[in-house]
């Protein structure tokens, strides 16, 4: 069993920055894929970014070059530094580690404000 717990949410201007971190209850590096999901109201839970355990990351198109996604195998922690917001980024950021199966964060909220 794993468990997740997100924290860095917020309410900011666009073109501001923010950075999510997610804490797990097991040691990370038995985790094969650690990431990060949204979901905007009325739409599908989607892929944001995923990393690796030999930290191959992957980005959704629309945030490349904006944000990051980092492990942290000393703290157990999966960040994920969010610059240049945009209003589209607004959501429900979800923290997923895959390891038999998934396992998910309970969310925290970003809302990026025009």
């Amino acid at each position: 069993q794993v468990q997740l717990v997100e924290s860095g949410g917020g309410l900011v201007q666009a073109g501001g920055s923010l950075r999510l971190s997610c804490a797990a209850s097991v040691s990370i590096w038995t985790i094969n894929v650690m990431g990060w999901y949204r979901q905007a109201p009325g739409k599908q839970r989607e892929l944001v970014a995923t990393v690796t355990s030999g930290d191959w990351t992957n980005y959704v198109d629309s945030v490349k070059g904006r944000f990051t996604i980092s492990r942290d195998n000393a703290k157990n922690t999966v960040n994920l530094q969010m610059n240049s917001l945009k209003p589209e980024d607004t959501g429900v950021y979800y923290c997923n580690a895959r390891r038999n199966r998934d396992f998910w964060g309970q969310g925290t909220q970003v809302t990026v404000s025009s």
